[in-house]
């Protein structure tokens, strides 16, 4: 196990009925707030007006921003940031899944600096992100999660799409932590089926990607992620077939927090190079992240997993997936397929063509995947140093 620091400053409250706290809460770190959301699912539930209801009563004056899309775009945080300026707003409330919470903490850092947000990114030619990354300064934040999948609520990250190019990359800094993030699970309970599939997907992935690449001696991160990932993978039918079911929801949630969280995750040595290789897909083909990573996961795993190390896989299907094969390599492809019944469980069985990917499209991808995801180095460091031509390979493999 490598040394690592960990910093979790997000004030949580969580449980049923928690979102009542949110006036007081708001009030406590700002007295105007751009409240952040996306165009439907708040409106239709019922929840921005409850939102408002609750900032007035505690005297909090608040101007809406509801123009966020699923990977959020540049153009559209330069646009919520010249309104927070302009209306003199003095913090970010952020009511939705991980786009808006993404797209918030964005908002906030392009308020107070006064820069486009494209400034801030991997792929701006310009390199001026290495001057502002990490985030040093923005507007304080507080998040309420109406879907569990990005872990958005509580950790300092955001990643964002530059339409024009369609590059998605991430920023990050100690500023983008949320200072209060409310976590209700009933909050949850109008997720549709498809959406809650994929934000299990994506928990899941949180979860296996440095769990699967993790340097020796992580006993402790490896029980969390085992726990995490099993309780996913139990709790993610029943909430999909019984959308308002407390349980479900709750254990969904705090999962999708935790899997992101330091403790899942520090001292591996490992990142994440399944979200490097998912990018461009979702930057593109503007398709969900969850799905995406989904759909890539399984040759993943047989092309690079089951070739380096597979007494890792073999140990997540044990441990979450109620394998019982003896033999190493035997209980890997056993695990591979637990995770394909899974994911059809949860009806995620397409293939990249059913959302436009051509054939033509994946030296193009590949090589994003490569520059962005691997941070300038050359290459996405997994088990072991996936270049372009592994990662069509990858592609390929789910064309």
């Amino acid at each position: 196990m490598f040394p690592f620091e960990v910093s979790f400053p997000t004030k949580i409250y969580f449980g049923i009925g928690e979102l009542e706290r949110l006036g007081q809460e708001a009030k406590s770190i700002g007295q105007k707030a751009l409240l952040v959301t996306g165009g439907n699912a708040a409106k239709r539930t019922g929840l921005l007006e409850r939102a408002k209801a609750l900032l007035q009563e505690a005297q909090v004056a608040y101007l809406v921003f509801d123009k966020i899309e699923p990977n959020p775009r540049t153009a559209t945080v330069d646009a919520g940031a010249t309104l927070a300026r302009e209306h003199q707003c003095d913090f970010i409330l952020a009511i939705g899944g991980g786009s808006v919470m993404d797209a918030s903490k964005a908002i906030a850092a392009a308020a107070v600096s006064g820069r486009p947000i494209y400034d801030y990114m991997r792929g701006n030619p310009s390199g001026s992100g290495q001057l502002l990354v990490p985030v040093q300064e923005a507007l304080p934040i507080m998040t309420v999660p109406t879907v569990a999948a990005t872990g958005s609520e509580a950790n300092h990250i955001s990643v964002l799409t530059h339409w024009d190019t369609h590059e998605k990359s991430s920023i990050n800094g100690p500023a983008l932590y949320p200072k209060i993030a409310i976590l209700d699970p009933s909050v949850t309970f109008t997720v549709p089926a498809r959406v809650t599939a994929e934000s299990c997907a994506d928990i899941f992935s949180h979860l296996f990607e440095n769990y699967l690449i993790s340097a020796e001696g992580t006993h402790v991160q490896d029980g969390i992620s085992e726990t995490l990932i099993r309780l996913v993978v139990e709790h993610s039918i029943t909430a999909i077939q019984q959308p308002d079911h407390a349980e479900a929801r709750s254990t969904l949630l705090w999962a999708s927090t935790l899997g992101i969280s330091p403790f899942a995750a520090g001292g591996r040595g490992a990142g994440m190079p399944l979200h490097g290789i998912e990018h461009p897909l979702s930057g593109i083909y503007d398709m969900a992240h969850g799905r995406g990573l989904a759909i890539l996961s399984l040759p993943y795993f047989e092309q690079v997993i089951l070739q380096d190390r597979p007494e890792r896989l073999a140990r997540m299907g044990r441990h979450c997936f109620g394998v019982t094969m003896e033999n190493e390599g035997e209980a890997a492809r056993a695990t591979i397929e637990a995770v394909r019944r899974w994911y059809e469980r949860m009806g995620i069985t397409e293939r990249l063509s059913d959302f436009g990917v051509t054939q033509q499209s994946l030296a193009q991808m590949a090589e994003e995947a490569v520059r962005i995801g691997g941070r300038g180095i050359g290459y996405l460091p997994s088990s072991r140093k996936l270049n372009e031509s592994d990662v069509i390979a990858i592609y390929e493999a789910c064309l």
